[in-house]
C-alpha cells in the first residue's frame, strides 16, 4: 500500500476522507493550519482531529502553528472574499508544506481533505496540488471528496463521533464575513 500524507483542515472534514482512503492507502494525517485564528480555535480543532485519528486508527502529525508567517504570505489579500485569491494562496501555503514534509519523510503521495467542503473549489485545490506535486517531485492525490454525498457523510460521521464543528473556514478574514 502506498503511504499517503493527508493534509487535514479539521476533524469533521477528515472523517469521510479517511474512511474512503484507509483501505487503499496507508494514511497519516498531517494537521497544518496556521491560518486558523484565534489560537484557541486552532487548538480546539486539533483536539477534534486527534479524536478522528484515534477512531480510525491512523497516525496524527501536528505541524507547527506559525500564524505570523501565514499572515505575511497572504499579505495584500486581506479584503478578498472567501473563495478568492487569498484562499488559493492559503491552499498553496498548506499543501506546499505538506508535500515537502511528505517527500522528506518518505511518503509516496500527498493529498488534502479540503475538497470535501462545498465552500471550497475542488478544481482550484487540485490545480494547486498538481503544481506543487510537479515542483517537488512527489505525487498528489487529486480528489473531490464532496462527490457521492461526501459532505453529508462527513456531517453524519461528525455527529456520530460528537465532534465540534466550526462555522467558518479558519482565518479571521473569513470569520468576519460570517
Amino acid at each position: 500500500m502506498k503511504k499517503l500524507l493527508l493534509h487535514s483542515c479539521c476533524g469533521p472534514c477528515s472523517t469521510v476522507c479517511i474512511e474512503r482512503l484507509k483501505g487503499e492507502y496507508d494514511v497519516t494525517v498531517f494537521y497544518h493550519n496556521p491560518n486558523i485564528e484565534p489560537f484557541e480555535e486552532y487548538e480546539k480543532r486539533k483536539e477534534e482531529q486527534k479524536k478522528v485519528c484515534e477512531f480510525f486508527c491512523v497516525p496524527f502529525i501536528d505541524a507547527d502553528y506559525d500564524n505570523a508567517d501565514w499572515l505575511k504570505f497572504v499579505e495584500g489579500l486581506e479584503n478578498e472574499k472567501e473563495g478568492g485569491a487569498r484562499c488559493e494562496k492559503c491552499f498553496a501555503y498548506r499543501l506546499r508544506r505538506t508535500a515537502l514534509f511528505a517527500k522528506e519523510k518518505g511518503f509516496d503521495i500527498f493529498g488534502t481533505t479540503l475538497s470535501v467542503s462545498p465552500h471550497k473549489n475542488t478544481m482550484i485545490i487540485n490545480r494547486v496540488g498538481d503544481k506543487i506535486s510537479q515542483e517537488n517531485e512527489i505525487d498528489f492525490l487529486p480528489e473531490s471528496f464532496k462527490k457521492k454525498d461526501g459532505y453529508l457523510r462527513s456531517i453524519n460521521l461528525a455527529k456520530e463521533l460528537d465532534l465540534y464543528r466550526q462555522n467558518y473556514c479558519g482565518c479571521h478574514f473569513a470569520r468576519r464575513e460570517n
